[in-house]
Order: C-alpha cells, then structure tokens, then sequence
C-alpha cells in the first residue's frame, strides 16, 4: 500500500496563514498611525499589540490544523486531528482571557484601540477566509485513500 498523501485541507490553510499574516500587516499599517492619532504612544502599541494578537490567535487554528494532519493515515488521525485542534481552541481561549486581565490596567496601552483592533483584525481574518475557502478547488473525494478511489 502506498503512503497516504497529504489531506487536500493544507493547501487551504496556508492560503489562509498567508492572507491572515498579510491582512494583519495592513492592520497594523494603517491602525498604528490612527492609535498614534488617537491617544500617542499607548495608542499605537494597542494597534500594534492588537494586530499581532489578532494574527496569533486565528492563525493558531489553521496551524492546528496543519499540525494535526501531519497524522494523516494513521488509524488515531480523527482522535488526533479534534484533539490538537480543541485543544488549540482551549489553549487560545485561556491564552486571550490572561491576557485580557493582565492587560486591562496598563498605563501603557490604550485599550480602547487595543479591543478596535482585534475586532477589526478579527472580522478581516473570516473574510480572508471566507475567500480562500470560496476560491479553493478541491475535488470532494481527492482525500480518499488510493484504494478506495474510482478512476
């Protein structure tokens, strides 16, 4: 039996990893110099910080997913594949929730633009990928194991 190729899922995610990272560079270009505008120096880390955070949390979902289908094949890959992915899902929750607290009360960052930002960065990233997913042309049945496959 031949080994089994890579789920046709990756080709989406990097698509998607690259217009997340793209679309929180823009974020940040053009929300540091509204912060700035807004509130000075704390005004622009909020943009920064948010941008960054934005990035991290939902390009963690399409790493996950990249991670988990590294298992691909093996007789363990559905168990694997929900668990690195909840798992991300709850690693990220409780990420987001500390680091709300932690920074809620800085003197140094403006949370007002900090929140603006991951709201925005966030809305963006599901148009992104909205658009890739929309854009994708992947056979339905291109996942199926050599053997199980109609030519």
């Amino acid at each position: 039996m031949t080994a089994p190729s890579r789920p046709s899922s990756n080709a989406v995610m990097r698509r998607a990893l690259v217009g997340g990272g793209i679309l929180a560079v823009a974020v940040a270009v053009v929300g540091a110099p509204i912060g700035y505008a807004v509130s000075g120096g704390p005004g622009l880390v909020g943009a920064l910080l948010g941008a960054a955070m934005a990035f991290v949390f939902l390009g963690a979902t399409a790493g996950s997913i990249l991670l988990a289908n590294r298992f691909a094949g093996s007789d363990a890959y559905p168990a694997i594949f929900f668990g690195v992915v909840m798992g991300s899902f709850v690693l990220k929750l409780v990420v987001f929730l500390v680091l709300a607290v932690v920074l809620r009360d800085q003197t140094w960052l403006d949370a007002r633009v900090l929140f603006l930002t991951l709201v925005i960065g966030i809305i963006g990233s599901l148009v992104v990928d909205v658009l890739v997913v929309s854009r994708t042309r992947v056979p339905i049945v291109s996942d199926l194991p050599p053997d199980r496959r109609i030519d």
